[in-house]
């Protein structure tokens, strides 16, 4: 399951990645602003995707 898990982890982050470019792109963010949106955005989700983690594995 631990290997599942962190093939779909990852599938997610790299959707949420293509759709933070697009955002980018959309609403003409800055190049210098765009690493911190990329960043807390990858940040937060991956603090979602490990509490998720730690629920399924804990019920």
């Amino acid at each position: 399951m631990l290997f599942f898990f962190i093939f779909f982890a990852l599938f997610i982050l790299f959707m949420i990645n293509s759709m933070t470019n697009a955002l980018c792109l959309q609403k003409e963010i800055p190049e210098e602003r765009q690493p911190k949106v990329f960043r807390t955005i990858n940040v937060l989700m991956t603090i979602l995707l490990t509490s998720t983690y730690v629920k399924i594995l804990f019920t």
